[in-house]
């Protein structure tokens, strides 16, 4: 958890979309997508709009300001095996200026709590298998590499 007072985590809601959307932006660069500040906009207000998603917001209280240092997003989902609800761990990111702050490890709680609140039976991510800074975080947190299935996809666009 992050030691600064002025740093807090808050469940975003459409008030805070110009701060979300400028961190999805740069999350979505980071994976080598063209900026798009706007789409990404209308996209995650989409989301917030038909309660497809939850977003928590970690922001730094300034004196007359707030500045938005990472966020975490969470899509609802079901396990047929397993008759239960889970929970997709779909997006994480800090900004640069904020990281090795304790930021993303305070938002992977929050989403955790909100998991148990909402009665899933499992939190579930993926990364790119290049980044090994967030697969270092995920272990030490408690989170297991799944190493006996293969996930495929198939690009419709």
């Amino acid at each position: 958890m992050t030691n600064d007072e002025n740093i807090v985590l808050m469940k975003a809601d459409l008030d805070q979309i110009d701060l979300v959307a400028d961190l999805f932006d740069k999350y979505r660069v980071f994976y080598e997508q063209p900026s798009n500040v706007e789409e990404g906009k209308k996209f995650i207000r989409e989301r917030m709009e038909n309660q497809q998603s939850v977003i928590f917001l970690a922001i730094e209280k300034q004196e007359i300001s707030v500045r938005p240092l990472g966020f975490v997003q969470l899509y609802p989902s079901f396990s047929s095996v397993n008759l239960a609800k889970i929970l997709i761990l779909n997006d994480l990111y800090v900004d640069q200026s904020a990281r090795r702050s304790g930021v993303a490890k305070s938002l992977m709680q929050k989403a955790k709590e909100h998991a148990l609140e909402t009665g899933a039976k499992e939190l579930t991510l993926e990364t790119a298998s290049d980044n090994h800074k967030a697969q270092h975080l995920y272990e030490l947190i408690g989170y297991e590499k799944d190493e006996e299935h293969f996930y495929y996809n198939l690009l419709l666009n």
